[in-house]
């Protein structure tokens, strides 16, 4: 099977990588042929584990290619993959689908011989058919089918997500369409990974309706944390006795700071404006929007508070920055709702992160950023862990209570017990317990 993806983003990249994997020849495409150059040379424009060796292995069995060439990739490809961007419309939150206009039109002129276009962007309903349309008046005599492929991919495990997915969403109309993607995904067949087939529409609502579940469940256990601090309980245990009910399931029941990223905030904004044009609107989903915006910035307010109540002239460590661990990916993050509230404040913040500081530097002027957390903590008045990196997890806090100003520290992900920083003689503060 030939492959073309149009897009080296996130979702282009690790998914013609993972194509190539299991043995299809996959060519990626994008415009900007010094992203390639950088590609070809080992350095990935975002950090995923083993994200790297993966494009090395495809690129070195000659399976996976990357150019500039939109015409030459379309005209020998089975099947073409739209996996440009799709960011919020700004003004309004509807999806931005200039990109994939763009691409359609461009992918239109390059067509020879039957092929099929998968949208595998995450777009509104209606995308699909507009997609057919578009080409169908750019080329009249192509010979194609449209189909959906919703990506389900986390970012910090993508590659094990594409790789052993917990199903297959494919959206289409044809036999024909079909059989070409269930070819694509045969190397599944083995795990015995569910393939739901549907219509276009269905699939593209699908991936929407799946992230704002899920966003809705975040969401939930934010505002039950916030109950628990009130009425002395534990969220913790709160959560895990609401998932270890089959019915719930234990994931996404972690509180914290708010959801960011790619996905959840501009998937649940898209929706809900979606819903509301055709006159269905979803409060619940528009509700979980709001929350969640309010809780970044709240977040702020913790960590003042924790310092008695004033921030001016105070040096404020952050640990982690992105938006959840495993990623550089500084889209919707809490932090920088954060670090510039205490900004505005009066306090100096010091911030550490592994991975996403060259991303969040140009985002997050007046920050200092270290190359290490206890030198993130060296005179600080407070430390902030706002992302729960591994590395963060066994803090030396001994060490680390040695070299601050203040011994107070604030943990937005509940990474700590609060009775082992307690002994270390910090004034610790965390979300949703006693």
């Amino acid at each position: 099977m030939h492959i073309a993806m149009i897009g080296t983003g996130y979702v282009g990249l690790v998914s013609g990588a993972c194509f190539a994997e299991f043995g299809s020849s996959v060519t990626c495409v994008d415009m900007d042929q010094g992203k390639i150059e950088r590609i070809l040379q080992g350095h990935m424009p975002i950090y995923e584990p083993g994200l790297e060796d993966l494009v090395a292995r495809g690129v070195q069995s000659g399976r996976l290619r990357f150019t500039t060439d939109i015409k030459s990739a379309v005209a020998t490809a089975d099947a073409v993959f739209l996996a440009v961007g799709t960011p919020s419309r700004r003004g309004d939150g509807h999806a931005d689908l200039r990109f994939v206009e763009a691409a359609t039109v461009d992918v239109a002129q390059a067509l020879r011989g039957y092929t099929v276009i998968v949208t595998k962007s995450t777009v509104p309903v209606g995308t699909g058919r507009r997609v057919a349309q578009r080409i169908r008046d750019t080329n009249p005599e192509a010979d194609f089918d449209v189909a959906s492929n919703p990506e389900f991919l986390r970012e910090g495990s993508a590659i094990g997500d594409f790789m052993r997915p917990d199903r297959v969403v494919i959206g289409c109309e044809t036999p024909r369409a079909e059989s070409v993607l269930r070819e694509l995904y045969r190397p599944l067949f083995l795990s015995e990974t569910p393939m739901v087939i549907t219509s276009l529409e269905t699939a593209e609502l699908t991936k929407y309706a799946a992230n704002a579940f899920l966003a809705t469940k975040i969401t939930f256990i934010n505002e039950v944390a916030d109950l628990c601090e009130k009425l002395g309980a534990n969220v913790q245990d709160v959560a895990r006795g609401m998932g270890l009910d089959g019915r719930i399931g234990k994931k996404f029941l972690h509180a914290g700071p708010g959801y960011g990223g790619s996905c959840f905030p501009k998937d649940t904004l898209a929706l809900a404006r979606t819903a509301q044009d055709v006159g269905s609107p979803v409060r619940l989903v528009e509700t979980v929007v709001q929350i969640n915006d309010r809780r970044k910035g709240a977040m702020a307010g913790r960590i003042m508070n924790a310092c008695g109540g004033n921030v001016r002239g105070k040096t404020i460590a952050v640990l982690g920055v992105a938006f959840k661990p495993n990623t550089d990916d500084m889209r919707d993050a809490p932090s920088l709702s954060i670090i510039p509230a205490l900004q505005d404040a009066g306090a100096h913040v010091k911030a550490f992160d592994p991975a996403a500081m060259h991303e969040a530097g140009p985002l997050l002027p007046g920050v200092e950023w270290c190359d290490e957390p206890y030198a993130a903590a060296q005179g600080a008045h407070a430390v902030a862990l706002i992302t729960e990196w591994n590395e963060f997890r066994g803090l030396d806090l001994e060490r680390m209570g040695g070299l601050m100003a203040d011994r107070v520290f604030v943990d937005l992900r509940n990474v700590y017990r609060p009775e082992v920083v307690r002994a270390q003689g910090f004034r610790y503060e965390s979300i949703g317990r006693p």
